[in-house]
């Protein structure tokens, strides 16, 4: 008997968790941390609907917190199996987990101190030494290599461009082929490669981030241009909340590219991230990973002035001439990037520039849907910047190339299973599917076991 049960990443985009259960074999596909609106972020202290003792395996297809980031939880409570993954999302992992268990445990210490937590004491999900011991979990999963997973199945995976790393997961278990899209990148991105076809699948497990929009196809780096030099007339700085993994390597090569262009040249450009300039420096170890040439990562890198430690971080907020500072987190909702939203927010000179999905209940999602103040540091922050939006810059795929990798395959799945995904979007992509691929296609609920 084969099933598949979502514990995560069922009707939002966060929290990825897929379990494949066939006999007494146990795999979770991808083991992501819920995060945005409060009621998601609270099922991160639930118990899984399965002991994580059970499970034999875990494939990662990339290492985004929202596919990776309760894996240390899930060794705390019990797993002791393998975790498979690319070695590039190996070494990508290693600094999300890291990071995740750092702040983690500094919130903790930080509620405890201030007195705010209705829990005594407030405890972190997670800690460091757990973050340590699931890292020591991983195996090489190399693309293109099937790898013998538990109870007989085997694995598969593919490019699928998105962050340095990022796979399609093609198990094949108990006779039957699922191929689990983890999140698709663009096809025709200036720096990832694009996602692999896949030929055939029995089941097939989507993502649909982007499930009911297409992209703008005009020209990023031009846009990005455009932002920068009306906000620079002005006399402003632009802020621009980034994704450590993959979108701060896509903005610093675009803002290269524009100084080629002979654009931007008396603008200083800053990188205050310690995870993406090291997120940075794995373009180098991982070379075949992406497609930049060697001489042309160099130069993007050195055209970037990196900001290290905390006092230099202070110094940059404070600092009211003309720049471009790039910070995380992504979505506005912890890190450096909140101390300079705090000190630049107020300025209409200013311009607070998002350039990735921005998940309902974030600070980014606020500000991009017209809030004219942000809760940060316990205090009220008025919001006169301009709040521009650079939604072509995503790495993700959208509905049209969505389709288009799901139209590669040689014969329609039998069922085709999206997740990833907010109800509006993932409901467009279920009608669009079944319109033009004419295959069986459906929502999963969260825990809701599926026979396959």
């Amino acid at each position: 008997m084969l099933s598949l049960t979502c514990l995560g990443g069922a009707g939002t985009v966060t929290g990825s968790k897929h379990l494949l259960t066939c006999g007494d074999t146990r795999i979770l596909v991808d083991c992501g941390l819920f995060q945005g609106l409060k009621n998601l972020r609270e099922l991160n202290w639930q118990p899984l609907a399965i002991p994580p003792r059970d499970i034999d395996a875990v494939v990662l297809t990339h290492a985004h917190l929202d596919h990776c980031g309760y894996l240390p939880r899930l060794v705390l409570d019990g797993f002791r199996g393998k975790i498979f993954a690319t070695p590039a999302t190996r070494d990508v992992a290693e600094l999300i987990l890291l990071d995740s268990a750092w702040l983690q445990e500094k919130d903790a210490e930080f509620a405890n101190r201030k007195g705010f937590s209705k829990h005594k004491p407030a405890l972190p999900l997670y800690a460091v030494p757990d973050a340590e011991r699931a890292l020591k979990q991983f195996r090489p999963a190399p693309f293109h290599h099937e790898i013998e997973l538990p109870g007989g199945a085997t694995l598969l995976l593919r490019r699928a461009g998105h962050i340095l790393g990022a796979a399609t997961a093609q198990i094949d278990i108990g006779g039957k082929r699922i191929v689990f899209s983890g999140d698709l990148g663009r096809y025709d991105d200036q720096v990832m490669h694009d996602p692999e076809a896949v030929p055939d699948a029995d089941y097939v497990v989507i993502e649909s981030t982007y499930g009911n929009r297409q992209h703008d196809r005009s020209d990023p780096v031009e846009a990005l241009g455009g932002i920068i030099e009306r906000t620079v007339q002005r006399g402003g700085t632009i802020v621009i909340p980034a994704f450590a993994v993959g979108r701060a390597q896509l903005l610093i090569h675009s803002l290269w590219l524009l100084r080629q262009r002979g654009r931007l040249r008396n603008v200083p450009i800053y990188l205050d991230s310690p995870m993406a300039t090291s997120a940075t420096e794995l373009l180098q170890t991982h070379q075949h990973d992406h497609k930049l040439a060697a001489h042309d990562y160099e130069a993007a890198c050195d055209a970037v002035t990196y900001v290290r430690d905390v006092e230099e971080s202070k110094a940059l907020s404070a600092n009211r001439y003309p720049k471009v500072i790039i910070s995380a987190s992504g979505m506005a909702t912890g890190g450096r990037v909140l101390h300079h939203i705090a000190a630049y927010a107020s300025d209409h000179r200013n311009t607070l520039l998002f350039s990735g999905f921005q998940a309902a209940g974030t600070r980014g999602r606020k500000l991009l849907d017209g809030a004219r103040e942000v809760k940060m540091f316990g205090q009220w922050i008025r919001v006169n910047a301009e709040v521009a939006e650079l939604p072509m810059l995503s790495a993700h795929a959208d509905s049209d190339e969505l389709m288009r990798w799901l139209s590669c395959f040689q014969k329609a799945p039998q069922h085709v299973f999206i997740v990833h995904g907010e109800p509006e979007a993932s409901e467009a992509l279920r009608e669009r599917i079944l319109r033009e691929l004419g295959c069986a296609v459906s929502v999963p609920l969260q825990d809701r076991e599926i026979q396959l």
